[in-house]
């Protein structure tokens, strides 16, 4: 009797057991994340898949030979979303397939046509997104070419700090015969991707805005003989903020424009805008909201990690504010005559260039400038925006402002420059914005006028000047300078 009941009591704790173990693996299942969905894109030298996840996730990523496989095992997950919908077409993808290892460990197999270099990543929620696993796929000449290329180093101090190369690399094209190469416009579309930028009222996505208008300005400016106009983004894909500036100093930059179409935090604000870079602050709260929503894009679309140099922080920037100044005072005299001419065809949001802590405008050496085309998030302007009139008029006008400062300005060596020399470009009066830290002095000596020149010229009644003053430089002045 005795035995039975502990043959009983043993096989009741036996099934209590059981029930514990089953409770438990159901309440694994229960909490592990799903897969919920899949996005992809093919950017020039990658292919990246992002996985968009109801929670966060531990994964690993190998590669296989013979075939060529990458293997992505996601640790807690389950999918629910169909991977046979995704578009491979133009990149080394041939088929996407999964195997659920356990109830909760989902394993992913990628087949590829050619050798690529995996990077994955993952990213927690923001405004936009939830939690996701990225995977980039880089191909592997690309990948190569990026090992060998010059690493990048950040100048220390903020966040907000310039990029320079650790080696001197030209950043402009070298003449070609002759003396008379072209001018060239990089043309930074903002967005792409898995970053969408603002969205209208009606659904439509700042990226493929900002697309269009750069293509239309791409068009305008190599109608021009002497210009040329490259894309910084092609296609519907994500580039880093800093990665945008160095394709453009690699396509010899000799101006970056990158074309926007923000939200503004109220519904109701509408207008144009021209930015130039700042490091003392923003000019307005507006400029300020757009540069911290601007520079958030890197968290939504994913960048790596960016080592410090081991250089002389202290002589890396002084170095870079010697250039700057240069080059900041550049940017505001294109931008000022860019903003003129945009406000022929639209409302301006403010007269005068903005200044704001925008990564992408932070190279050196190129002068830079953000257009704000309008605010997507206003019912009309979003309207108007998207209409492909309107967007040619807004090309048209970005295109006669960089033309109009270049042909004040060549750099030498171009055929632009060239006209100049020859007298075949009337030279008239000049515009000079005036930045942080100059004097009438400075700016006489940098033109080869005198202060009695400038006074006269500006109806100046003292040598005081404010910053964002815009001085008249007499066309005799300019005529001088070799």
């Amino acid at each position: 009797m005795k035995t039975k009941m502990g043959w009983g009591m043993r096989s009741r704790a036996l099934f209590a057991g059981i029930g514990v173990l089953l409770a438990a693996f159901a309440a694994d299942v229960l909490a592990a994340a799903e897969v919920r969905g899949v996005r992809l894109w093919r950017a020039p030298d990658n292919t990246r898949l992002v996985f968009d996840l109801s929670g966060p996730v531990q994964h690993s990523v190998f590669t296989l030979t013979a075939p060529n496989r990458i293997v992505i095992d996601i640790n807690g997950a389950q999918l629910a979303t169909k991977l046979e919908q995704l578009s491979l077409s133009n990149t080394p993808i041939t088929s996407v397939r999964s195997a659920q290892r356990t109830p909760t460990d989902l394993r992913v197999v990628i087949d590829v046509s050619a050798s690529v270099t995996p990077k994955s990543f993952s990213l927690a929620p923001n405004q936009q997104y939830g939690n996701r696993l990225v995977v980039d796929l880089f191909d592997q000449e690309a990948a190569a070419a990026e090992a060998s290329a010059p690493q990048v180093a950040i100048a220390p101090s903020t966040p907000q700090s310039p990029v320079t190369p650790t080696q001197p690399a030209p950043s402009k094209l070298p003449p070609v015969p002759g003396g008379k190469r072209d001018i060239v416009v990089a043309i930074d579309a903002g967005h792409g991707g898995e970053d969408p930028g603002a969205l209208g009222p009606k659904g439509q996505y700042e990226k493929n805005v900002t697309l269009a208008i750069s293509k239309e300005l791409q068009r305008q400016i190599n109608q021009e003989k002497g210009f040329r106009g490259e894309l910084v983004r092609t296609g519907d894909y994500f580039i880093p903020l800093r990665k945008r500036t160095e394709i453009a100093r690699k396509k010899g930059a000799d101006l970056f424009v990158s074309i926007h179409a923000d939200a503004a935090p109220s519904r109701s604000a509408f207008g144009a805008s021209v930015f130039a870079l700042s490091d003392r602050g923003a000019t307005s709260e507006t400029a300020r909201w757009l540069a911290d929503n601007e520079n958030r894009s890197d968290l939504i679309g994913g960048v790596g990690s960016v080592s410090l140099d081991d250089k002389d922080r202290m002589l890396a920037g002084v170095l870079l504010d010697l250039s700057m100044t240069a080059t900041l005072s550049s940017s505001l005299n294109v931008g000022q005559k860019v903003l003129s001419n945009v406000s022929r065809v639209t409302p301006l949001h403010k007269r005068r260039v903005e200044q704001a802590g925008f990564m992408v405008l932070k190279s050196p050496d190129i002068p830079s400038i953000l257009v704000e085309t309008g605010f997507i998030s206003n019912h009309n302007e979003s309207q108007k925006l998207a209409n492909r009139s309107h967007q040619q008029a807004l090309a048209r006008s970005i295109q006669t402002g960089i033309k109009q400062f270049f042909q004040q300005n060549p750099p030498p060596g171009t055929y632009i420059a060239w006209l100049r020399d020859q007298g075949k470009i009337a030279i008239g009066p000049r515009e000079h914005v005036v930045t942080s830290g100059e004097s009438l002095a400075l700016i006489a000596q940098r033109y080869e006028v005198s202060m009695a020149t400038l006074r006269s010229a500006n109806s100046l009644k003292s040598d005081h000047l404010k910053v964002g003053q815009m001085l008249t430089i007499p066309a005799a002045a300019l005529a001088a300078q070799p």
